[in-house]
């Protein structure tokens, strides 16, 4: 291994995305960001920088989706849960307003019409869970269930974690440290500990768009009162310095709250594909279940093309991650975690400045290419 310019180490022949790490904090304005690769279950970028230190921490936002995915599909290789039993087996309550019949696999594929929901709720609704989860038993599906795909932007960590907790008993957060971090010994987190709430890096919100700029379709939606994706952003109200709270970092928000870092994202995701250290999560026949197409075409929540499997996203022209064969999750600003079987790679990266998220972000996309080059 050899010493980068920034700080960590790459393994020879993977000094290209060494560069383009670098790269990032002269031309895409990163403040502080970590990259970490795993090829053939062998870690070979290993890269921190910027205001970053080698034990920082950093909330993922819609990564964390990717974990939940990850906890759920362990449950369905136990036989635990059922992707095409009704979701009513697991959650009774669910049944209301002709949601009866609605799939488990339905709400981890964005097909279930509820991406948002119509009665108000608060910041102290959403730490305290509950509340939340009792809004979407009860809301009416805001589309069809299987007519279309949205992107459950919020929505999806409560529907799901609340399934992982009917089925195991555990909550979603005390699943993800039993039977995913502990194993692989990772910093990973859904419900932070105080203990290691001052290893956290602070958010930082997008730069304003240069004047005269147009608006990325994202951000555009979103203020559109008329969108379902503004719908999902209102209701309840998240202001972004809510992002840097000790009590949002501490609650359970499984569509968003996540805290890692780029090697354990990584390692999370190459032991998907195989084995790390001893350990694998996902057996073959549960990965190639995993990571079928489930959604794709156009989104009726983001309204541009999205691609998802059971939980993960797919690749898609905003998401490219390594192509057509990858599974993961983005995060709202940035930051990625996924992984490519084919290619025998895994691949994260986290950072505390948030980028507009309608578009390709220019800083994964460089990393990615320079990992793949490097292969």
């Amino acid at each position: 291994m050899i010493e980068t310019r920034v700080h960590g180490s790459v393994e020879a022949g993977f000094e290209a995305v060494q560069e383009a790490f670098t790269a990032n904090f002269e031309r895409h304005a990163d403040k502080g960001a970590a990259c970490c690769v795993y090829a053939g279950g062998r870690k070979v970028v290993d890269l921190w920088g910027g205001t970053y230190t080698p034990d920082t921490l950093q909330m993922v936002m819609s990564s964390t989706k990717g974990v939940v995915a990850v906890a759920a599909h362990l449950l369905a290789q136990e036989g635990k849960l059922d992707f095409d039993a009704p979701v009513t087996r697991y959650w009774p309550e669910f049944a209301a307003e002709g949601k009866q019949e609605v799939p488990v696999r339905w709400l981890f594929s964005h097909r279930a019409g509820l991406p948002a929901v119509d009665r108000p709720l608060s910041l102290e609704d959403v730490l305290a869970w509950d509340p939340v989860v009792d809004a979407l038993a009860a809301q009416k599906p805001l589309w069809e269930p299987n007519a279309g795909h949205g992107y459950h932007v919020g929505t999806y960590g409560w529907l799901a974690g609340e399934l992982i907790r009917r089925v195991s008993g555990l909550t979603v957060g005390e699943f993800v440290a039993e039977h995913i971090a502990r194993p692989l010994g990772l910093e990973l987190w859904i419900g932070l500990p105080e203990a290691e709430e001052e290893q956290v890096a602070p958010m930082i919100p997008p730069p304003p768009a240069p004047a005269g700029a147009a608006v990325d379709i994202f951000t555009a939606r979103m203020l559109d009162p008329t969108t379902l994706l503004h719908r999902a952003f209102v209701n309840p109200p998240l202001p972004a310095s809510v992002f840097n709270e000790r009590a949002f970092h501490a609650a359970e928000i499984p569509a968003a709250n996540g805290i890692t870092n780029a090697r354990s994202l990584a390692r999370m995701y190459a032991a998907c594909i195989g084995e790390v250290d001893g350990v694998r999560l996902l057996d073959p026949e549960t990965l190639e279940q995993a990571t079928r197409v489930q959604s794709a075409g156009e989104d009726l929540v983001l309204g541009y093309e999205t691609r998802y499997a059971t939980g993960f996203q797919l690749s898609f022209p905003f998401r490219p991650m390594a192509g057509e064969g990858s599974f993961g999750h983005y995060g709202m600003g940035g930051s990625v975690g996924f992984a490519h079987p084919g290619r025998e790679l895994a691949f994260a990266y986290v950072m505390n400045q948030m980028l507009p998220s309608g578009g390709v972000d220019p800083r994964t996309k460089d990393l990615v290419e320079a990992v793949l080059s490097s292969l």
